[in-house]
């Protein structure tokens, strides 16, 4: 008899055989409704026990001109005892209201600060070199209003830059100590860090300078995962560009284990696969980038991933609001359609 010790071939097999509860199998718009109605309220509910609202009680902490912008930092309450920084960026030149973006940031010790186009450090130059990562500042300079926080554990919320630190992390991942640590309040990572986007929202679309009606939302691999979920959450989200965040659980999750506490909730991979994600943003407008060479989320699962949505987009009705950016790079903002992108879905009138 041939018996298996290995967790790692068990969980791959396991996924090999794995078939989620509601992975969209239909064609029509009566399948896509029906399969969304079901999906929507469960996918929702693994996020856990959200965190409740206060007052925002926002405060302008410095604003300068650069860049052709006008540039705020801006601290907010986003929970009783917990605030949260943002950049908000603006044209300086701008005529009325403008369309709104939320940048997610990705993983990295920086948070928003790269992708809001801080080059304050050779090693924050260097990250916005190497993966075109400022795409917040970039947004900003094409027209748009952008915000931008720290999710929870990253850049001013990550405890480990705190000069009076004490080390209780033993070298671990504070992503994965972090959800566990939430899990003890019925809570998950993801759940708090879509509340705090929301939050985010929030004080954008209270701006003299914002058409609270025309939002968007882009981000780069684990930004992409806050960008498919913010999409899913807050309806106020019109238009969505997800970044090198395209493929399979059983791939970049179980084999390559290329995932961590802020990236998923319990009992996900039971309702549905990554694909299913993305599709639930239908029949809203949709721009995928996918890297050729990324070598984060690869280009076969990537690929199968898209082929998926566009079943789902087909079905809703809404093929048409469904774009691809498959450009020759790695795991990195390509930058050739977004501006079009929400240019035309974000368009006033």
């Amino acid at each position: 008899m041939s018996r298996n010790l290995s967790i790692n071939a068990y969980f791959r097999q396991k996924a090999a055989t794995h078939r989620p509860k509601f992975r969209f199998a239909g064609s029509t718009g009566s399948d896509w409704a029906s399969w969304r109605e079901q999906l929507l309220p469960a996918v929702k509910a693994t996020l856990g026990q959200m965190p409740e609202k206060v007052p925002l009680n926002p405060e302008v902490q410095a604003e300068w001109s650069q860049d052709g912008l006008i540039k705020q930092r801006v601290i907010l309450d986003v929970e009783e005892g917990l605030s949260a920084t943002a950049y908000v960026f603006r044209p300086a030149r701008a005529a009325g209201r403008l369309p709104g973006i939320l940048a997610c940031h990705g993983h990295g010790p920086f948070g928003k600060e790269s992708v809001m186009g801080n080059r304050g450090s050779p090693e924050m130059a260097a990250k916005i070199r190497q993966n075109n990562y400022d795409y917040g500042l970039q947004m900003a300079q094409a027209g748009f209003a952008v915000i931008a926080i720290d999710w929870r554990g990253f850049g001013e919320r990550d405890d480990r830059r705190k000069p009076n630190f004490i080390n209780n992390y033993g070298g671990r991942d504070p992503c994965n100590l972090i959800y566990l640590r939430a899990g003890l309040f019925g809570m998950t990572v993801l759940g708090m860090d879509v509340h705090d986007g929301a939050c985010a929202l929030d004080y954008l679309c209270g701006q003299d300078f914002v058409d609270p009606e025309r939002i968007g939302v882009m981000g780069l691999s684990f930004g992409g995962t806050m960008t498919t979920w913010m999409s899913i959450v807050d309806p106020r989200i019109k238009a969505a560009d997800i970044i090198c965040y395209s493929d399979r659980f059983a791939a970049f999750a179980i084999r390559d284990g290329n995932f961590c506490g802020s990236q998923i909730t319990p009992g996900l991979y039971a309702l549905c696969d990554l694909p299913d994600l993305h599709g639930l943003i239908a029949p809203r407008p949709l721009l995928v980038e996918i890297g050729a060479y990324d070598d984060c989320f690869l280009l076969d699962a990537a690929m199968s991933c898209f082929r998926e949505v566009e079943k789902i987009y087909a079905a809703a009705g809404a093929g048409d609001a469904l774009e691809l950016d498959l450009f020759e790079g790695g795991h990195q903002w390509s930058g050739a359609k977004s501006v079009d992108f929400f240019a035309k879905h974000l368009a006033s009138g």
